[in-house]
């Protein structure tokens, strides 16, 4: 980057997020308003001592663009890092070809045989078994705390706990915890922290200004934003930089730079659309509270609720993602509800323009140890797409009545 576009870069890090996502990633030296596609395995240089320098470089600061090999990234790459970097307000970022892969990267990175790491009991299945499953082969034990009691986390803590895994808020029943308390117990016992910030983003929570070592995104969901593309991204603080640079060097985990150039094009809209999730979201869930069927809608609108509060307490706004519990001795008909939707695709994943539905059962719930979840009691996960919310709110009407 020439001084002229270090100075143009430097003003629109002054701006708002807002601003800023919709300005850096342009590639000014070919005048295009998205950055090329650069695509390489091999790099080629003029001769031996530049690749020495080249070297040289990228030991003195991982951050910079200088490679010598096609698995260290491209420019492409490179742009979407700089600009969640900004975003996430933290020491670097890593790019990994799923949000999962993000997940493996932060945890083995920081645990060793012996460990002990202390998980949040409603963590998105795929991390469970990562953690519950397959890292006992490596002597690492893993243990489930209640999301709603931070006592209970406090009491498991052991002088093998080396890591605290958060996911805010838990998957499917969307439990929100005091964060900055998680922070500072970690902090006393010189505990690693992370979390998945998936369903808020940096857009809404900046977890490492907070004091998370580490925070993972799913850049599968909001950050592309049109349910095209897979990838993850782990944000973290110079303290575990070094654990995480020599872990990511070896995984050979990388993302492409076809993917990071959907992911770039949908952080573009990242905030028109996340502001248009909230505003819809909202109404629905004001809509569903009201009806007899659903005696629980997990998503933050009641005012005087724990979960609210906590929210309030660290989020700037909400997303598209909740969930329903539905109380019916007739599973088939709750079955029918989801299926009698016609706004709502049925599939996994989230945070694309569209509405999805989902039936959660026991397996994608997990083997959790703290759910009070009854036989006559269900569980819906929502995402509010970027449709009219009238018409959504009809859908759902109609639907409804085919619970019994």
């Amino acid at each position: 980057m020439d001084i002229a576009l270090s100075f143009k870069y430097q003003y629109f890090m002054k701006t708002s997020l807002s601003t800023f996502i919709k300005h850096t990633a342009k590639d000014f030296h070919n005048r295009s308003v998205n950055p090329p596609v650069v695509r390489a395995s091999t790099i080629i240089f003029k001769n031996l001592q530049e690749i020495e320098k080249t070297q040289k470089k990228y030991i003195k600061d991982p951050r910079s663009a200088n490679f010598d090999y096609g698995r260290q990234g491209t420019s492409t790459t490179h742009a979407l890092q700089r600009i969640l970097q900004e975003m996430e307000e933290c020491y670097k970022v890593y790019l990994t070809p799923t949000g999962f892969g993000a997940v493996f990267l932060a945890v083995l990175s920081v645990v060793e045989p012996g460990d002990e790491i202390l998980i949040t009991d409603s963590v998105y299945s795929p991390t469970r078994r990562l953690t519950e499953d397959y890292l006992k082969k490596f002597n690492i034990k893993s243990i489930f705390y209640d999301p709603k009691n931070f006592n209970d986390l406090k009491s498991k803590i052991t002088n093998k706990t080396k890591l605290i895994f958060v996911e805010n808020p838990g998957s499917n029943t969307f439990e929100f915890q005091d964060l900055r308390k998680i922070i500072s117990l970690a902090k006393k016992h010189k505990i690693y922290t992370a979390i998945d910030n998936t369903w808020g983003t940096p857009y809404l929570i900046k977890p490492i200004k907070l004091g998370f070592d580490m925070s993972i995104v799913s850049a599968t969901k909001y950050y592309s934003g049109h349910s095209d593309v897979m990838g993850g991204s782990l944000a973290i603080n110079k303290k575990v930089f070094k654990l995480v640079e020599a872990t990511n060097r070896v995984t050979g985990m990388r993302l492409s730079p076809d993917d990071a150039y959907l992911i770039l094009r949908g952080i573009r809209t990242l905030d028109v659309r996340m502001d248009k999730h909230q505003i819809n979201a909202l109404k629905v869930a004001k809509f569903l509270s009201k009806q007899k069927k659903i005696i629980s809608v997990y998503y933050p609108y009641k005012k005087n609720s724990q979960n609210y509060k906590l929210w309030k307490k660290y989020y700037s706004g909400t997303s598209g993602l909740m969930g329903l519990k539905v109380k019916s001795k007739n599973r088939n008909s709750v079955k029918s509800f989801v299926n009698s939707l016609k706004l709502f695709g049925y599939g996994f994943s989230w945070g694309g323009f569209e509405s999805l539905a989902l039936y959660q059962n026991q397996k994608q719930m997990g083997k959790r140890s703290f759910s009070n979840l009854k036989k006559d009691e269900h569980i819906i996960r929502l995402h509010i797409g970027l449709e009219d919310p009238v018409d959504i709110i009809n859908d759902l009407k109609q639907a409804i009545k085919k619970i019994k």
